[in-house]
């Protein structure tokens, strides 16, 4: 059990209510810093050091809190941005109780577990609890579209740390994760040469089409057994039936399960850019997330996170996801990194999004459990 109390999922409910009813859409920095500076009041009238850095390029603050103490610190790391727009929350997803789920937009996904994270801290700090290392919270705003802005920062302090816990949501059976795919983004563009579809057909050439080709070659890129998977979407081009399509183009979501699949991968799409018989292809991108490979550090924090969460009565299996997270960063540098450590639930980005509330005291004593008790 951790020493700090850190009281029962009612009452951990009720104060988050109010994080999942301030809405931090990732494109409304005003909105997301204003969440940050709540937290860092909070943090800062129990004693934390705190760090606030100005937000860029259309993003939100960072917030770094930190508590007393020597040596390398455990870092905990959130986001406080959302998927989801202004107005969610009055037009189509009201915090709702429902039984044993809490609904409402991004508590899943990651309000419960960066609240959680917030709240540890804040209650180590109001009860004086020793623990054997010091910790940082990271708290970020662009998460959710890759973390332009604050990946550098991610890595810096992940760098200075000894362990790094990631509350992303729990996983299937309430697991944590102590491996994930590496994620990358392309963008592809296609020029071509638009004529009349009828009277000058063979003047044009075009872009979709074109799209068409690269499109079911990048689909054929997939192998499942290697971890590999490609997606493209979304896609454009065209203007009228009748004009041969000068324009086109797709996003295009890759996963992988090491670095020479991405290698591999990443040189197999670039090899599609061409400038031939009126076709001109660029492509833009890369690798976003570097995969997060299960190693023994990372066993060893999950084996010690496992008997906590035994001794709040409930049972924690591990997980290797397909999705990224800030973990990748950090495991990518050899840090031991256990990640999934925030609520049960189901719904991430959807309509249905919600957490099994009951289980939020419990996954966050475990937390906190963590932060108290791992010595590097």
């Amino acid at each position: 059990m951790p020493s700090t109390d850190i009281g029962t999922s009612e009452r951990i409910l009720a104060e988050l209510r109010g994080w999942v009813e301030h809405e931090t859409p990732t494109t409304d920095a005003r909105a997301v810093s204003a969440l940050t500076a709540r937290c860092a009041a909070e943090l800062e009238a129990v004693g934390a050091a705190i760090t606030l850095i100005p937000g860029r390029g259309g993003y939100g603050d960072n917030l770094v809190a930190r508590t007393p103490g020597t040596g390398k610190p455990v870092l905990v790391a959130g986001h406080l941005d959302t998927v989801w727009d202004h107005g969610t929350l009055t037009s189509s997803m009201p915090f709702r109780i429902e039984g044993d789920k809490a609904h409402g937009p991004g508590i899943y996904d990651m309000k419960a577990g960066s609240f959680a994270a917030f709240h540890a801290v804040r209650e180590i700090l109001r009860q004086k609890t020793p623990t054997k290392r010091p910790i940082t919270l990271l708290l970020t705003p662009d998460e959710e579209v890759g973390s332009p802005t604050s990946r550098a920062l991610i890595e810096a302090e992940a760098q200075r740390s000894c362990a790094v816990l990631i509350p992303e949501p729990a996983g299937i059976g309430g697991s944590c994760v102590t491996a994930r795919k590496g994620v990358g983004r392309f963008v592809m563009r296609i020029n071509g040469r638009s004529a009349h579809a009828g009277g000058n057909w063979q003047d044009g050439r075009s872009a979709v089409v074109a799209l068409a080709q690269r499109i079911l070659a990048i689909h054929a890129l997939t192998d499942l057994e290697a971890g590999t998977t490609t997606n493209c979407a979304p896609i454009w081009g065209g203007t009228r039936p009748n004009v041969i399509p000068p324009e086109a183009g797709c996003e295009i979501d890759f996963r992988v399960a090491t670095l020479e699949a991405a290698d591999k991968l990443i040189a197999q799409i670039m090899a599609m850019a061409t400038d031939h018989d009126g076709i001109t292809i660029t492509i833009e991108g890369g690798l976003n997330r570097p995969p997060m490979v299960e190693t023994p550090a990372a066993l060893a924090l999950y084996d010690q996170a496992k008997i906590l969460a035994q001794t709040h009565g409930y049972n924690l299996p591990k997980q290797y996801r397909g999705g990224g997270s800030d973990g990748n960063f950090s495991a990518a540098l050899g840090i031991p990194t256990l990640d999934g450590l925030g609520c049960t639930g189901a719904g991430a980005h959807a309509p249905f999004e919600h957490i099994i509330w009951a289980d939020l005291a419990p996954r966050c004593a475990t937390l906190c459990g963590l932060l108290e008790t791992v010595e590097g």
